[in-house]
């Protein structure tokens, strides 16, 4: 690796450093060959598609970025769009500085349902749009905020998710200043309530527990409702249990759940739940495609042993499915029948990322949500004998006249003879005679992966990159998802053992094909990868030259007891406890191999992060600093969480990544640059969409 001198020459490193804010500074202007930080900061994705019940129409919502120095500094606002399927004619419904969610059709199709927290509304409430546009109206507005809802087929009734309100005593109090917060103990359950349409007073289920899920059986009689022991986040992660539900709340059947729990629906004739779900509990992803009886009981695995995911589903007729398989880097859409078992594709493998998916009562239209390798999140549409999905908007023009650099797949072979995979994107003016710097960004979880689509935002900038002389690889090692649940069990019990062994022959591999310089590899990734980035920075530091640490873990021991999830910890990563072998916890926390750390590192992490607490950036800090053997930099984004939310925190995040990879992979090195960062932010152009 390049290594780091403290003798290295001073007026180099003066002069890059002034280079550094100068580049900076004089980012290529909008529209310039190359993607920028300033086009990351200016994308528009869809976030959401649903289609009406007669499949000629679909809603969909737009993320729109506020744009840092220009806007009020907050994360994305949410805006509400329609379009005619036929026509493809977009329609703006509720746009501008808006936040909405849980857009919805109603039943006959006759508007849409969302909520929002609109002119003078203290939470956020439920309201409805008629299809022909026009000003949306509250019909629901409680005493807390509205997080889910679900409307009767009938349309005459709504089920809401309403977490506690604070009484009176509780409110008076901290208006005198008690501000304690009782640790898991205070907790604000989530309450399930009914309220008629389309105005009338809503009514509390008692339910023991905290609600999380819900979904109307086709009668309009029963509910089903996934509830949680508590509201905490370990729970709506390990614990979420089904229970089929009369209109008083009374419990009728359960369903047998364990494990994770993704979505769940009624089939259309009521007789049965199809559930996304872990194959058991220590399954580390809810990725199984599962049917069971309405009448409770332990549910059914439709494709066990399948080396593949379930991303989502929806009933296509009493007794068939239409779901989304992700296998590997690619995705497809993809139907069963359950009279018979039969399989059928219904897209081809190779196409956009397909990432949920919404289909009308015939089940002969789908409207999703998919990226490219070309373009972020977009609405596509499908139709029952068509051969590919049909891309139906184009957010960001704008990236017409970006030059992408080439992405491609790379497979490649662990030490111990597993074959995995990646995806690779290449320099943008790559030439075939120079060996380039190498950034490894490696994905969270570790139950996640890689697809080949749409792979740059704020934190992992490979386009980026690309445009600025790098390679840039997103490795999915083992323990990714994509690959069904042996695969994705395969690294528990060995954190940062094979499973980080593996980033290291993605590298070998890669330098092999003749086009890396293997003393300019760094490395990048944010919570499991920003876990796999301090390591590679300490245990395997003489293999990596620069690396950027966001909201990662290095202590394995801290981690365990200052984090909101200890249960998901346990059962689906490191499958035992600290007190059971405090040695082996130790040894596999970067801290423990901070001597050896001689990879300049830029750590960066919000002060409000409760998965990963902030502490596990500050060790780390702290103990790479005492040593002094390797220049290491923390950056703390006051407020922010488990990744920023805002603007403003996200491009400066990105600007700082940048400017670290740059100077320790095609600088002088050395010291780190100044801290100081040149945003330019006069320099955002005007976009109109």
């Amino acid at each position: 690796m390049r290594k780091v001198s403290p003798l290295h020459n001073e007026v180099g490193r003066r002069a890059f450093a002034l280079c550094v804010v100068v580049v900076l500074s004089l980012l290529p202007a909008f529209g310039a060959e190359g993607m920028t930080p300033r086009h990351i900061a200016m994308i528009r994705q869809v976030t959401r598609a649903v289609i009406s019940p007669d499949g000629r129409t679909a809603a969909y919502v737009v993320s729109v970025p506020r744009i840092p120095g220009r806007d009020e500094d907050g994360p994305p606002w949410s805006n509400l769009w329609v379009i005619d399927l036929e026509a493809r004619q977009p329609r703006p419904f509720i746009t501008g500085k808006t936040d909405l969610t849980g857009v919805q059709w109603a039943p006959d199709g006759s508007g849409l349902y969302f909520l929002a927290k609109r002119n003078h509304d203290e939470f956020r409430s439920l309201y409805f749009i008629p299809a022909d546009g026009g000003e949306g109206r509250c019909l629901v507005a409680l005493e807390s905020d509205i997080v889910g809802y679900a409307v009767a087929p009938d349309g005459k009734s709504v089920a809401l998710l309403v977490p506690d309100t604070e009484s009176e005593g509780e409110k008076k109090q901290k208006q005198q200043g008690f501000r304690a917060h009782i640790y898991e103990e205070d907790w604000k359950y989530t309450r399930l309530w009914i309220a008629p349409l389309p105005a009338g007073e809503a009514r509390q289920l008692l339910l023991e527990g905290s609600v999380r899920q819900l979904a109307w059986a086709p009668d309009g009689e029963r509910l089903a409702v996934s509830i949680t022991p508590t509201p905490s986040v370990d729970d709506g992660y390990m614990f979420q249990r089904i229970h089929v539900i009369n209109l008083d709340g009374r419990t009728i059947s359960k369903v047998d759940n364990v494990g994770k729990l993704g979505p769940f629906a009624w089939s259309p004739d009521g007789t049965r739940l199809a559930l996304i779900s872990g194959a058991d509990l220590h399954d580390p992803s809810a990725g199984r495609l599962m049917i069971c009886s309405s009448q409770g009981g332990t549910p059914q695995e439709l494709f066990p042993g399948e080396p593949a995911d379930v991303v989502d589903f929806a009933w296509a007729g009493a007794d068939s499915l239409q779901f989304l398989e992700a296998r590997g880097i690619s995705n497809r859409l993809r139907s069963v029948s359950l009279d018979d078992g039969r399989v059928a594709d219904l897209t081809p493998a190779q196409g956009p990322i397909l990432r949920s998916l919404s289909v009308s009562s015939d089940a002969q239209r789908v409207v999703f949500v998919a990226d490219a390798p070309e373009h972020p999140l977009e609405l596509y549409a499908f139709r029952r004998g068509d051969t590919a999905p049909q891309r139906l908007t184009n957010l960001n023009p704008w990236l017409e006249d970006v030059a992408l650099a080439p992405q491609e797949s790379v497979q490649f072979t662990a030490r111990d003879g597993l074959e995995l995979e990646g995806l690779l994107i290449r320099p943008l003016e790559e030439q075939p005679d120079i060996r380039y710097p190498l950034v490894l960004v490696v994905h969270g979880g570790p139950e996640s992966h890689c697809s080949n689509g749409w792979l740059t935002s704020y934190s992992t900038p490979g386009q980026v990159l690309a445009a600025r002389g790098f390679a840039v690889f997103y490795p999915n090692y083992r323990g990714s998802t994509g690959r069904g649940v042996e695969f994705a069990k395969s690294s528990q019990g060995d954190p940062a053992g094979k499973e980080f062994d593996d980033l290291v022959d993605a590298v070998d591999a890669l330098i092999a094909q003749g086009r890396i310089d293997g003393t300019r590899v760094g490395v990048t990734g944010s919570s499991y990868g920003g876990y796999a980035t301090a390591w590679c920075s300490t245990f395997y530091s003489d293999r990596f030259a620069a690396g950027v640490m966001f909201v990662g873990i290095s202590n394995k021991i801290s981690k365990v007891g200052t984090t909101d999830i200890p249960e998901e910890e346990f059962l689906v990563h490191a499958r035992k406890r600290p007190w059971d072998d405090w040695e082996f916890f130790l040894r596999r926390s970067p801290i423990y191999y901070a001597d050896r750390g001689r990879t300049p590192l830029l750590i960066l992490h919000g002060t409000d992060d409760p998965r990963v607490n902030v502490g596990q950036s500050r060790e780390l800090y702290r103990h790479l600093k005492l040593r002094g053997k390797a220049p290491v930099r923390l950056v703390l984004y006051p407020g922010e969480v488990h990744g920023n939310r805002h603007a403003a925190a996200r491009y400066d995040y990105l600007l700082r990544s940048l400017q670290w990879l740059e100077y320790y992979l095609q600088g002088p090195g050395g010291d780190p640059p100044p801290y100081q960062v040149d945003y330019q932010l006069n320099a955002f152009p005007e976009i109109k969409n």
